[in-house]
């Protein structure tokens, strides 16, 4: 907890950066992960991320170098186009992290993902103009859904339209 003046607020002390990956396959599929978090006590459903520097010894490490790592960490799919979309806040009014989204194109997958040993992730592959009734129907079964997945089709749209038909 940091606290200036009267404002208080949460800073991560594990690591330097957060990087989020909207993740788009050879077949124009768009990637998603669920996986329980104990902050909202459910599973959410998320794009892939994670931090960059909470490793031992690589403090430093590239953001775009992050992103590959743990776009395949959890999903087990490489990019061969990475593209950095910018820094966002997360919640400025509670901390100070930010994340960096990455758009991943022409995916494929080459490992079966899941994360960690300290991870359980689940891998959702859904057709890219599928995925917005796919997670409003995610929404209705109960599902949590990250605020950065909205952020992510967002700049999808802007960054990348789909192809017309």
């Amino acid at each position: 907890m940091v606290k200036v003046g009267r404002w208080e607020y949460v800073r991560r002390c594990n690591a330097r950066a957060v990087i989020c990956i909207i993740t788009v396959t050879k077949d124009d599929e768009l990637i998603f992960i669920e996986q329980f978090r104990p902050p909202v006590n459910r599973n959410v459903i998320e794009m892939p991320a994670g931090l960059v520097g909470d490793i031992p010894g690589e403090e430093e490490e590239d953001l775009e170098k992050a992103a590959r790592r743990e776009l395949w960490e959890e999903t087990g799919y490489e990019a061969e186009q990475f593209e950095n979309l910018g820094e966002y806040a997360t919640s400025a009014g509670m901390c100070d992290e930010t994340v960096t989204l990455f758009l991943a194109r022409d995916c494929f997958q080459t490992g079966a993902g899941g994360g960690d040993e300290s991870e359980s992730i689940i891998i959702h592959t859904i057709l890219r103009h599928e995925a917005v009734s796919w997670l409003e129907h995610q929404k209705k079964m109960g599902q949590l859904i990250d605020a950065r997945v909205l952020t992510g089709l967002w700049l999808l749209e802007q960054h990348f339209p789909p192809a017309i038909p």
